[in-house]
């Protein structure tokens, strides 16, 4: 199945829901940002993440965008300021 590159941004009000948040974000792709992942996933994985994490969210106080940055895995889609992160390599980062 094709996988498609994902930025993951969140805001989590509680402290115990933004662990649980955290966790289920380290199963489906890599820590780029405080709060912000990279995540290769197919169309099932995006579903399946997002059902993971409406679960465990309070959805009148967390907020999280899913944003899919396209097929390519070119990191001239992102302009830095500052250090320059590592990017992971194309293929799939699901745990």
């Amino acid at each position: 199945m094709k996988r498609s590159r994902h930025l993951v941004a969140y805001d989590i009000r509680d402290p115990k829901r933004l662990r649980q948040v955290h966790k289920i974000m380290k199963g489906f792709g890599m820590p780029f940002q405080y709060s912000v992942f990279l995540c290769d996933l197919t169309s099932a994985d995006r579903f399946r993440l997002l059902q993971d994490l409406e679960d465990v969210i309070d959805q009148s106080k967390d907020c999280i965008a899913a944003v899919e940055l396209g097929d390519g895995y070119d990191t001239s889609m992102f302009t830095f300021l500052g250090p320059i992160p590592s990017l992971p390599a194309k293929g799939p980062t699901i745990l």
